[in-house]
């Protein structure tokens, strides 16, 4: 299938192979936990985490060693923020462009840039609602993303 707004077509990539816990981890399930727990305290985001224990703790991947998802250890501990992530990246993405766009006015693509993530995030919202994972009240108002994102 074709890519929306890029003119490319699908992206080819190769599948993840079905490892479970790498010989080179030392640590245990529990203690992974309770590592990803503390990260989420400290106010990081569950990508952020990933990268944090890919980097500095040698752990690949979570979902090997836990059977679970980072996003699933943060939810069993009531950890999530009320916006999900890469919808909360689109909102800062908006506010990004909205400021360029108030010092640049005649900058068109920018303009254009905006319409297509105000589009993606309609549609992201629409999917989020029908999994109930945000509130069927919720709505995007372009005049608000700054006060939501705070």
């Amino acid at each position: 299938m074709a890519r929306m707004y890029s003119r490319k077509k699908g992206k080819a990539r190769s599948r993840r192979e079905n490892i479970k816990k790498p010989d080179w981890v030392v640590e245990k399930k529990e203690a992974v936990e309770r590592l990803i727990l503390k990260l989420k305290k400290q106010e990081n985001s569950n990508s952020k985490i990933g990268l944090i224990l890919r980097d500095f703790h040698g752990i690949p991947c979570v979902k090997d060693i836990c059977n679970k998802k980072i996003n699933k250890i943060i939810k069993e501990n009531n950890l999530q923020s009320n916006l999900p992530e890469d919808l909360k990246n689109l909102l800062k993405k908006v506010v990004a462009v909205k400021k360029h766009i108030n010092d640049n006015t005649h900058d068109k693509y920018a303009k254009r840039g905006l319409a297509i993530t105000e589009s993606k995030i309609r549609r992201l919202v629409k999917y989020y609602k029908r999994k109930k994972i945000i509130d069927s009240e919720w709505k995007y108002k372009q005049d608000k993303v700054g006060i939501l994102i705070e």
